[in-house]
């Protein structure tokens, strides 16, 4: 597969729930499920920061930046950044004064206009697990900070930065009977905003210069197989050249 090496590194940003790689003896995951391993074998630099799973996007916009200023001072980057990550990413961007860090980013499935389902499990979902979170002390921000209204304020506040170039990926979803995934959550995002990747819609994960729309859910973004998912939408492998390819073409 041709990967093309670009002269600045590159950097994962996971999402909600996410982390960077969980390793068990020889045995390891990363979030973004064999693309490091794929863009290193064409001499790229390839990290994934490992941000809190579910603060909200101030705190972990704050915790990339450290991130970057610890792994690459003075060096500027890549993001590819999926689903929350993607605000964290422009948040930290814009408004924490990273931008000159920054080369590009590419957010894949990001709800950037936020995502009815978020809305839907603030009220019917979260009050109900909400009491657990706090028991443990486990921080919950993340949840209202995903819904359409805040997402709404957040782009309000936010701007693109002129130094740094956008891009976006988009999921589309079908549901069949062997791939019952998102079967809570897609209904209710389709009715509210149209197509979607079972959770984020198109018309929310749009930003930037372009939206390129790969067919597959929200996990298949970050090539996670799928059950019952036709085999060529399990390797998530030639999209992700395409992106570092568009890159290199754009002179970086």
């Amino acid at each position: 597969m041709n990967i093309p090496k670009l002269r600045a590194p590159i950097v994962l940003v996971h999402g909600l729930f996410g982390f960077a790689r969980v390793k068990l003896g020889a045995w390891k995951f990363d979030y973004f499920n064999r693309i490091p391993e794929a863009l290193e074998a064409s001499g790229n630099r390839v990290d994934a920061a490992w941000l809190s799973p579910t603060r909200g996007i101030a705190s972990r916009a704050e915790q990339l930046k450290q991130y970057l200023q610890r792994r690459y001072p003075g060096e500027p980057v890549h993001l590819l950044a999926h689903s929350m990550g993607g605000l964290d990413s422009r948040y930290m961007i814009s408004r924490l004064g990273m931008d000159d860090a920054v080369l590009s980013l590419t957010t894949l499935g990001t709800p950037h206009r936020g995502s009815p389902f978020a809305d839907w499990a603030k009220h019917s979902l979260v009050r109900l697990v909400a009491p657990m979170f706090d028991f443990l002390q486990l921080p919950r921000q993340a949840f209202d900070d995903l819904t359409v209204e805040r997402c709404k304020e957040f782009n309000e506040r936010t701007p693109n930065s002129p130094k740094v170039r956008y891009y976006s990926i988009a999921g589309h979803y079908t549901p069949t009977r062997f791939n019952p995934s998102w079967h809570l959550s897609g209904p209710i995002v389709e009715k509210a905003e149209g197509p979607h990747d079972g959770i984020v819609s198109i018309k929310s994960a749009t930003w930037g210069e372009s939206c390129d729309i790969w067919e597959g859910d929200h996990v298949s973004l970050i090539n996670w197989p799928r059950p019952g998912v036709p085999a060529h939408l399990n390797d998530r492998l030639p999209h992700y050249a395409s992106i570092v390819r568009r890159l290199r073409d754009e002179g970086f």
